[in-house]
C-alpha cells in the first residue's frame, strides 16, 4: 500500500511567486508552481549530465531539475563559460524548468556568466555556495565563498541586478560554523534572492555525520524566503519526516535519488514506499541497462561508459543485492559490466 503523500498535487507550470514580497509586487517566476512542493533533483558534478536527467525526467519527472556546476572562469581575457557548458543551458529540459547553477568567485566574472547564460537561454540562475571539494571548498568557489562573507554583499546583489529571472543559492548551513547561514538571511533577503536551497552540513564537514536538520527548522523559521531542504533524504520516509518537521517548502534529491529514482514516485505517494526485493532488483536492472544505452550515446568509448555508469553504481548501497552490486564494480569491460547486469535480472 502506497504512503499518504504530504506533496501537492504534481504540476509543471510555473507562476509567479517570491515569498518576501507582497502581492502586489509578484515579479519572478520560480520554477515550480505556487501551493505545491516541489522534488528537485540535485545537481551533482560527473553524475546528472543531460543523459540522466532524461532519464529522471521520462520515468519520474522531477519539478525541477539542475545542470551540473558551470565552472564561471576568472582571466580577464576569457570566456566565462565554457562552449561545452553552453551547450546545456536552456530554460528547461523535456518541459521541466531547468536552473543553470554557477560556481566561481569575483563579481565581475559571476555577473559576466549570469548575462552569458541568459544570453543562451536559461530562466532559472543558482549560485553554488557549497560544494566542499577541492578548490571548491578550500579556495573561494562553491563553499569556500563562506570563507569570506563580507565579500558577499557585492556579488549577491550584483548578480541579482542582472539576472531576470529567478535567482536562487545553493548553501551549506556556513564554512566551519554551522549557525553561520543565520547570519547571512538579511542579505539574502534584501538582496532579493527568490530560494535557498540548504545542505545543513558545515562545508569542513564535507558529508560527514549526518545532516542536521534543526539548522534546516531554524532556518526556514527566521526568513521570509522559500527553503528547499537537502541532504541525507534516502528514503519516502525520510523525505516525509523532514517535511513535516522543519516546514521546509520542498526538496532536493540527490544521493538518495541516484540510488534509487523511484523516490520521486515514492514521496509523491505513487508507488510503494518501499519496494520489495524482487521490484528492487528489477527496478535496478532497468535503470542500468537504460543508462548503458544513453551513456553510449552521450560519451565517447566503452572505457568512458564504464567509468561513467560506475559512477552510478557507486551510490548503490542495497545489503540484499551485494553479491551483484560487488561484481558490477569488479567489471573491467563493458562486456563483463553487460554480463554482471544479467546477475540482476
Amino acid at each position: 500500500m502506497c504512503s499518504m503523500p504530504i506533496l501537492f498535487p504534481h504540476n509543471d507550470t510555473t507562476v509567479s511567486y517570491s515569498a518576501q514580497k507582497t502581492p502586489e509586487t509578484l515579479n519572478t517566476v520560480l520554477p515550480w508552481q505556487t501551493g505545491t512542493t516541489p522534488l528537485m533533483l540535485a545537481p551533482m558534478q560527473g553524475l546528472t549530465n543531460r543523459a540522466l536527467r532524461a532519464y529522471f525526467i521520462e520515468h519520474v519527472r522531477p519539478d525541477v531539475i539542475f545542470t551540473e556546476f558551470m565552472r564561471v572562469n576568472t582571466a580577464p581575457a576569457g570566456t566565462s563559460l565554457t562552449a561545452a557548458d553552453l551547450r546545456d543551458v536552456a530554460t528547461e529540459q523535456g518541459g521541466v524548468p531547468l536552473v543553470v547553477q554557477l560556481v566561481g568567485h569575483g563579481r565581475e566574472a559571476l555577473v559576466s556568466a549570469a548575462r552569458v547564460a541568459q544570453e543562451a537561454g536559461a530562466a532559472h540562475i543558482n549560485l553554488n555556495m557549497g560544494c566542499p571539494y577541492g578548490r571548491m571548498g578550500g579556495g573561494m568557489t562553491g563553499g569556500g565563498m563562506l570563507r569570506c562573507p563580507d565579500d558577499l554583499a557585492e556579488v549577491i546583489p550584483a548578480l541579482r541586478e542582472v539576472i531576470a529571472g529567478s535567482f536562487s543559492v545553493k548553501i551549506r548551513a556556513g564554512y566551519d560554523d554551522p549557525d553561520q547561514i543565520l547570519s547571512l538571511l538579511p542579505l539574502f533577503e534584501s538582496s532579493g534572492v527568490d530560494f535557498l536551497v540548504l545542505h545543513p552540513r558545515t562545508v569542513v564537514q564535507k558529508y560527514q555525520g549526518v545532516a542536521d536538520h534543526g539548522v534546516t527548522t531554524r532556518v526556514v523559521r527566521e526568513t521570509l524566503l522559500p527553503v528547499i531542504a537537502n541532504g541525507d533524504i534516502r528514503s519516502a520516509a525520510d523525505g516525509n519526516l523532514l517535511l513535516g518537521e522543519t516546514g521546509a517548502a520542498g526538496l532536493m534529491l540527490g544521493r538518495g535519488a541516484i540510488a534509487d529514482p523511484l523516490l520521486f514516485l515514492r514521496l509523491r505517494g505513487e508507488v510503494p514506499p518501499e519496494p520489495s526485493r524482487e521490484e528492487r532488483r528489477l527496478e535496478l536492472a532497468r535503470y542500468l541497462r537504460e543508462m548503458l544505452t544513453r551513456y553510449s550515446q552521450l560519451f565517447c568509448g566503452d572505457m568512458q561508459v564504464l567509468s561513467k555508469i560506475k559512477e552510478i553504481i557507486a551510490y548503490l548501497d542495497d545489503p540484499e543485492l551485494t553479491k551483484p552490486l560487488k561484481e558490477l564494480r569488479r567489471a573491467r569491460t563493458l562486456q563483463a559490466f553487460a554480463t554482471a547486469l544479467h546477475g540482476l535480472c
